[in-house]
């Protein structure tokens, strides 16, 4: 009998799954034509690049926390129909009646299928489900291009920090420095800190890390509220010792660093070390929480491995 049961649960489990997935293959054939011009607009824009990775590291979370999330599950059919057909409404609007130039008609139409995506779940599992994968289900949000008025204001928050972050490090160096603007001025060299300079590809991969850092590992929202929070001025401030860095090799080193290949590709480097400045700060929240006893939501803990012999 109780073979019977699990068989009879696990092919359950197997209908839901199937389910889930036909609806979210279902929208992707149904909207083709505007998911493939999305895909088309993050390969092609720096600050959109996450788009390729979110729904999979959503699904990929949906899979390694499937225990706690579907402990329960059950159908929710006029839940998740509900939002199912807004989000079907929502694209169709976009795709009809948007001018398909730009981030904003891609906004749109992203959300619509986020939520239809959110709406599917809620259908094949139920709400306590959907209550579970709250945070795997909402990062799709991600995934949704900034509308350009919002993009506009990101960048020249990280346009006017890194500036200031710049000429800060310069006039602790001792470096005579003129900030006109955007521009600073050092002898021998005058650097725009353009809008391609604010790295705002490696900023948003930083917010991203440490989100997924405090879900993983950390229990308390209030810790990774501070992880996250931690990582906006960090951002500014890994840009500001890249541009600090860059002219000083410049000027001692070789002319050549400011359009070199560190220039070009080295954005990953001044990531890493946002991430090392980071890093102390997230062992010291993971372990507070060692010591409370408190588990992190996902069931994920940090554990040093003791070697004997």
């Amino acid at each position: 009998m109780m073979a019977a049961n699990i068989l009879g649960n696990e092919r359950a489990e197997q209908r839901r799954n199937a389910l889930f997935f036909a609806v979210v293959a279902l929208s992707a054939v149904v909207f083709w034509s505007p998911l493939f011009q999305l895909v088309t607009y993050a390969l092609h824009h720096d600050f959109c690049s996450q788009i390729l990775i979110v729904p999979f590291i959503s699904f990929y979370l949906l899979y390694i926390e499937r225990k706690r999330i579907l402990a329960a599950p059950r159908y929710a059919p006029k839940s998740g129909l509900v939002l199912i057909v807004v989000g079907v409404g929502i694209g169709s609007w976009a795709a009809l009646s948007l001018s398909r130039t730009g981030a904003d008609w891609l906004s749109v139409f992203a959300l619509a299928l986020a939520l239809i995506w959110i709406g599917g779940f809620l259908a094949c599992y139920g709400l306590p489900a959907a209550r579970s994968a709250a945070f795997p289900l909402l990062f799709l949000i991600l995934m949704i291009p900034p509308p350009q008025t919002v993009l506009n204001h990101i960048v020249y928050w990280l346009q006017e920090g890194s500036t200031e972050v710049s000429f800060l490090l310069f006039k602790a160096l001792d470096i005579p420095v003129l900030r006109q603007g955007f521009i600073l001025s050092v002898p021998g060299v005058r650097i725009e800190v353009a809008q391609e300079c604010s790295s705002i590809r490696s900023s948003i991969a930083l917010f991203i890390t440490c989100l997924l850092a405090g879900h993983l590992f950390l229990r308390s929202g209030w810790k990774t509220a501070v992880l996250v929070i931690l990582s906006l001025p960090l951002s500014v401030i890994k840009n500001g010792i890249r541009i600090s860095t860059l002219t000083l090799l410049s000027l001692y080193v070789n002319p050549g660093f400011l359009h070199g290949r560190l220039h070009r590709d080295g954005g990953f480097v001044f990531f890493l070390i946002a991430l090392a400045l980071l890093f102390p700060v997230f062992l010291a929240l993971e372990k507070s929480e060692r010591r409370a006893g408190s588990p992190p939501a996902s069931g994920i803990t940090l554990q040093k491995e003791v070697l004997k012999g």
